[in-house]
């Protein structure tokens, strides 16, 4: 497989889309606010944000996007720059913003689209390149999460039906997303078993890999360790039940 991303071959360029907020205080990252302050949590997302543009950037042929709501557009594109297409998405929540991609991106013409949470640096670049590969060979593609969620959905078409606003941020959001994509009877691809940055024990786990590996996000990891969060996760994530 070529990090060239050959669903380029389908005939249209790609399209890799941010599902994003502008980083302000009490918006993004609150439930992390058992653990970081609200100031910090926006900060840390400021960082993860960035990294995540980094990462979104380095494929080659593919177009790169943000989604979010219409008061965040401003300040996203001061943030993202002129090079990244920010939209605003129609309605409001998560399942509206997919349902934005899907219909601004795919609505005239088939086109290979990727959304993807915007708070994810250290996903591996392997991972979103298999993703427009897929494809090439299903209707849908998802990148499953550990608590029953999906980090990142692909199709070429739009299927608003797909995203229900009810299961969003539950346990039950991939099933839901499955059960629909079956209802549709469209072929569905995976990725790899990942997780999102939502809650302390995930900051930790990302602080562990980040020490390991500290150039997958560079903004996040100086962060981290700069703040040294890693003892008060620790302390949280150990006296939870």
């Amino acid at each position: 497989m070529s990090d060239s991303c050959r669903c380029i071959s389908m005939g249209t360029r790609g399209v890799l889309v941010m599902m994003a907020k502008a980083p302000r205080i009490g918006a993004v990252k609150t439930r992390l606010m058992s653990a970081l302050s609200a100031k910090d949590a926006t900060e840390l997302y400021r960082c993860l944000l960035l990294d995540t543009l980094a990462l979104a950037a380095s494929l080659s042929e593919v177009d790169v996007a943000i989604m979010c709501p219409p008061a965040d557009i401003d300040a996203l594109k001061l943030l993202a720059g002129a090079h990244v297409d920010t939209i605003a998405q129609a309605g409001e929540g998560l399942a509206s913003g997919l349902a934005s991609v899907f219909a601004h991106f795919t609505g005239d013409q088939p086109r290979p689209t990727l959304a993807f949470n915007s708070d994810s640096p250290h996903l591996p670049r392997r991972t979103l390149v298999a993703a427009f590969e897929m494809l090439r060979i299903h209707d849908l593609v998802v990148g499953p999460t550990h608590d029953g969620g999906y980090y990142l959905v692909g199709a070429k078409s739009s299927h608003p039906e797909l995203f229900a606003a009810a299961a969003m941020g539950t346990s039950s959001a991939l099933q839901t997303l499955l059960k629909g994509a079956a209802s549709l009877d469209l072929s569905v691809g995976f990725t790899e078993l990942f997780y999102d940055v939502d809650v302390a024990g995930d900051l930790a786990m990302l602080a562990a890999e980040l020490q390991r590996n500290p150039e997958r996000a560079p903004r996040t990891a100086e962060w981290l360790f700069s703040y040294d969060v890693r003892p008060s996760l620790t302390s949280k994530t150990s006296a939870a039940p």
